[in-house]
């Protein structure tokens, strides 16, 4: 979540919201998949953290089940991230601030726990909540300023 919590604010330097997004291997927590929000910058509405992380960390693989890795990401996933992460069989998924508007993840629904996908990860949220939801309540005080 560390890392996660360093690439959101690589995203709010570039304008970005700031979300950042981390896939590590379960048996040593070596990181082989990052990305934080490019929406704005890429023009791509499928630009969010997760989806990017999930992304490096499929290549880096050379394959894209996920199996045996785990995905820290700073924000509760949507339900796109959500369906994403169900995909590639992420095998841990760890959150730091719940979305009261998108939230696929425990919030809103429960998308990857749900018995009728093919996959299951049950999601451990409020990990550095604090620290993360203070960068986006930073970052929305200063929009609207």
């Amino acid at each position: 979540m560390v890392r996660a919590l360093e690439l959101a604010r690589a995203a709010e330097a570039i304008g970005e919201v700031p979300i950042g997004a981390a896939v590590y291997r379960l048996a040593d927590g070596a990181i082989i998949g990052q990305g934080h929000n490019r929406r704005e910058t890429d023009h791509d509405p499928t630009a969010h953290a997760e989806v990017i992380a999930i992304k490096a960390a499929a290549a880096a693989a050379g394959g894209w089940r996920l199996d045996g890795c785990g995905l820290a990401v700073t924000l509760e996933p949507c339900p796109m991230c959500a369906g994403a992460i169900v995909n590639a069989r992420v095998q841990r998924l760890v959150y730091g601030a719940p979305d009261p508007k998108a939230g696929a993840c425990g919030t809103l629904m429960r998308l990857t726990e749900d018995p009728r996908l093919n996959h299951r990860v049950a999601p451990i949220g409020g990990v550095m909540a604090q620290e993360s939801a203070e960068l986006l309540r930073a970052f929305f005080a200063r929009l609207r300023a």
